[in-house]
């Protein structure tokens, strides 16, 4: 069965304490404005392939990735894949490569941590969870192909794929560079259901 997005919300004291459960877009969209974090919807500009690479992707998307990073200003664009290449995450045609191994990912990241700048992915493939620690609550945010998610920096988060992770996005970033990334060593994320966990009780 295909996976639809799917919003989660428990207090971070409480996991199994579930005050929302939502799969319906609108109740996401405004439920995540309350706490900063954009949500919404792109369509491809024609039908991808399952097999599209990097460039594919790109040109189907361009009109929507001109207009976030002309909005926001974003310097760098990139494909993202888990399970991930030999050659690591490829530029999407707009800037150089912006992290070293120096500077990880979300996606590189299975406890909380935080960005100084925004996260900003959009799904083109696949789906993953993140998890986003506000105002004392956990929103689980289950995202599928279609979905672009904007959260601002600072805001802490962890990011599951599950055990056999499918997920392609194109991911921004501000600073070509990589900004900075820091851990918060608390286990929060392992008190949590996972990616596995939430897609199976739908």
């Amino acid at each position: 069965m295909d996976q639809v997005t799917l919003l989660q919300v428990m207090p971070a004291d409480a996991p199994g304490d579930v005050r929302l459960r939502s799969d319906d877009q609108e109740v996401i969209r405004r439920e995540l404005l309350w706490i900063g974090v954009r949500f919404g919807r792109w369509h491809a500009a024609h039908r991808l392939p399952a097999d599209a690479d990097d460039a594919a992707i790109t040109r189907a998307y361009r009109c929507h990735i001109d207009h976030v990073r002309a909005e926001s200003g974003y310097r760098a664009v990139e494909i993202a894949r888990l399970p991930q290449g030999p050659d690591g995450p490829a530029p999407a045609g707009h800037g150089p490569s912006p992290a070293g191994p120096d500077q990880p990912f979300c996606e590189d990241c299975s406890g909380e941590h935080l960005h100084e700048e925004d996260l900003v992915r959009f799904v083109v493939a696949g789906s993953a969870c993140f998890f986003l620690h506000v105002s004392g609550a956990v929103h689980a945010v289950l995202c599928t192909a279609g979905d672009l998610l904007s959260v601002p920096g600072r805001t802490a988060h962890w990011f599951d794929a599950g055990a056999d992770p499918r997920y392609t996005a194109v991911r921004f970033r501000q600073d070509a560079g990589g900004g900075g990334t820091r851990s918060l060593p608390n286990g929060l994320a392992a008190r949590f259901p996972g990616f596995d966990a939430l897609a199976a009780s739908r």
